[in-house]
């Protein structure tokens, strides 16, 4: 039964990185809205979770990159093999940002939200837990008295062109733009205090999985009783990073994606905890042999970067297929096929060997000098 070799891989993260890739390849690629100008299933689904998802997950893989406890020199050499990976990583946003895709790129403020969470790793996962908490209902208080005097967001996606202008930039990293890191710190409290429990105990599992449910589900709820059904019906595809800079307080109560409130932020962590937790325990309820088999089918998650990179790269004009809906299967059908490959073959992805590889080299020193 899967979850009896405490080194093994756990494939169920793969599982819920697949998941979230593919999710936010809906999210680019698939209408929002059917011509009656309903909902669609899709946006309804992986509207603000896939991303949010991604998200949980980057502090669970901090967590398993920091589960060894170092302290001195071991330690500071493994924090700048994180920080230098975190730095590649938002170098390559900015690289995919300058692109003619219509996508807001989230690499950037994914390398600087590794950065910023570095100091939250010394922390164990009941002092995370609560500091998450804290951080779902204060954080969003602090943006909207602190947004109205900052710049507005000059584009989607940051840009080489925007270092000229960095006190722009970082008002939109971290406050203004489409993934404000300081607000997104949740998701990655949440990821580490998940990462530094035991993830192979099913009864944690299930607790996690429940808890996760009934979170997103209250959430949602209280803010639909608390806000104008129009409004949030007019905001369902999404709100661009934050309310209105300039708007009232009750913009905070609303559920919408990428809105960054306290309700937003409850349901989409509610959410990623429901499939890490699911992913999680199916593969602990799996033999063996049906785990490989699943490992394969979803390898894209062993190599996140790589593939969406390419999904990005796959949306510029000039590169098939058109950008159509039509398209999303063809999408899948490359990301999926290419992480087959990669996990049948042993390999890594390339951006995520090359990125990685500060963090390998931090490793090995420190075992060579016994740490």
């Amino acid at each position: 039964m899967g979850g009896g070799d405490p080194g093994r891989r756990l494939v169920g993260l793969d599982v819920a990185r697949c998941l979230a890739l593919l999710g936010m390849v809906a999210t680019h690629v698939l209408d929002e809205r059917t011509p009656d100008g309903d909902l669609t299933f899709a946006q309804w689904l992986a509207g603000g979770r896939a991303s949010a998802l991604f998200a949980v997950l980057a502090g669970v893989s901090l967590a398993l990159m920091t589960r060894q406890h170092l302290s001195g020199r071991p330690l500071a050499r493994r924090t700048t093999g994180i920080a230098v990976r975190a730095l590649l990583i938002a170098v390559l946003g900015l690289v995919l940002g300058g692109l003619d895709t219509g996508i807001a790129i989230i690499l950037t403020y994914y390398g600087v939200l590794f950065l910023l969470g570095l100091p939250f790793t010394l922390l164990g996962a009941r002092a995370l837990a609560a500091l998450a908490v804290a951080w779902v209902v204060l954080v969003p208080l602090l943006s909207h008295v602190v947004r109205p005097h900052l710049p507005e967001r000059g584009v989607a996606s940051p840009t080489f062109g925007q270092l000229a202008d960095p006190g722009q930039l970082a008002s939109e990293l971290l406050f203004t733009g489409y993934y404000p890191v300081v607000a997104w710190l949740a998701y990655l409290l949440v990821g580490l205090a998940l990462g530094r429990a035991d993830l192979r105990d099913r009864g944690l599992l299930a607790a996690v999985t429940a808890l996760g449910l009934g979170v997103a589900l209250v959430a949602t709820q209280i803010s639909r009783s608390l806000v104008d059904p129009v409004l949030a019906d007019e905001h369902a595809t999404g709100m661009y990073g934050n309310p209105p800079a300039d708007g009232d307080w009750s913009w905070l109560l609303l559920v919408a994606p990428h809105s960054a409130t306290p309700f937003d932020l409850a349901q989409t962590i509610g959410s990623a905890l429901f499939v890490i937790g699911g992913c999680l325990l199916v593969e602990h309820a799996l033999p063996r042999a049906a785990t490989a088999i699943v490992a394969v089918l979803f390898g894209a998650g062993t190599a996140t970067l790589t593939l969406y990179s390419l999904h990005v790269l796959m949306r510029t004009p000039h590169v098939w297929p058109a950008e159509e809906p039509s398209s999303y299967l063809f999408h899948v059908a490359v990301l999926l096929g290419i992480g087959a490959v990669l996990v049948l073959l042993g390999l890594r992805g390339p951006l995520e060997a090359v990125a990685g590889l500060p963090v390998r080299l931090a490793r090995s020193v420190n075992d060579r000098q016994g740490r």
